[in-house]
Formats: C-alpha cells, structure tokens, sequence
C-alpha cells in the first residue's frame, strides 16, 4: 500500500497527515498564510514522506453544498497536484474539525495545546476516513 499525505487546509494553519499499511497518523502543522508557501509546504512533505497521493479535505456544508472554503480547498488542491505531479483527491471533511476537537479535549489538553494540533488531527481523520471508505470498496 503506498503512502497517502492528508491535508486539512484552514484558515490560520493547515494540517498534515500521512498514512502506510492503511493506517494515518499526524505529520506536522504548516503555520503560513501565503499560498504559495501553503502549496510549497505540502508539495515538500509530499516529496519528503515519498507520498504517491494526496488527500485534500473539501469543506461541504451540512446541506451539502459548497461555500468560500471549499472554493479555496478546490484551487489550492489543484495548484498541488500539478506542482507535486500526484494524484490529489478532494474528501468531504465534513465534522472532522469537531471531531478531532472532541477528541483532543478527551486528553485533556490544555486551550493552546488544543490550538496548535486540532489542524493536524482533523487531517489524520480525514485520511483515515478515506482509507477506510477505500477499502470498504476494495480499492487500494
């Protein structure tokens, strides 16, 4: 099974996660604003984890449908794939950020240990959700 990078782009940070043998565990959080550093950023963890796909998270709303974010997600995802020159999937990210906040609080870390990982662990679960959607249809 190869390796997969996943990304949960947000607004402050955005989030990376990788996985092999199907199982996704945190990478690192790039703090940029500049979307060329964003897009550089993930190209070189990409390169550097030996990733041959990309996950990007898209955020669709409740309803289903797609707002600024998702707009932003789709472009940026765009730019990585053809600079990286990897497949880059878009997922539905849909309550991830909730999630991984719940699960963070459960540690009991504290409002900035909170802060500084929920980006990275909301990419972990989006990664491992679409492994696991993948194998669910006998894929990969």
């Amino acid at each position: 099974m190869s390796r997969i990078l996943g990304v949960d782009l947000g607004t402050e940070r955005t989030g990376l996660a990788i996985a092999s043998f199907g199982v996704a565990r945190p990478l690192i959080v790039i703090e940029a604003h500049d979307e060329g550093d964003i897009v550089a950023g993930i190209v070189r963890h990409a390169s550097e984890q030996d990733a041959r796909e990309i996950v990007f998270g898209l955020a669709i709303s409740l309803k289903g449908t797609e707002g600024p974010a998702a707009r932003r997600q789709r472009v940026l995802a765009q730019r990585v794939e053809k600079e990286s020159g990897l497949q880059v999937h878009l997922w539905d990210e849909r309550l991830t950020t909730a999630e991984a906040e719940r699960t963070i609080v459960g540690s009991g870390a504290d409002r900035q240990r909170r802060k500084e990982v929920v980006d990275m662990v909301a990419a972990t679960l989006l990664l491992q959700n679409f492994i696991d959607a993948r194998a669910a249809r006998g894929e990969g």
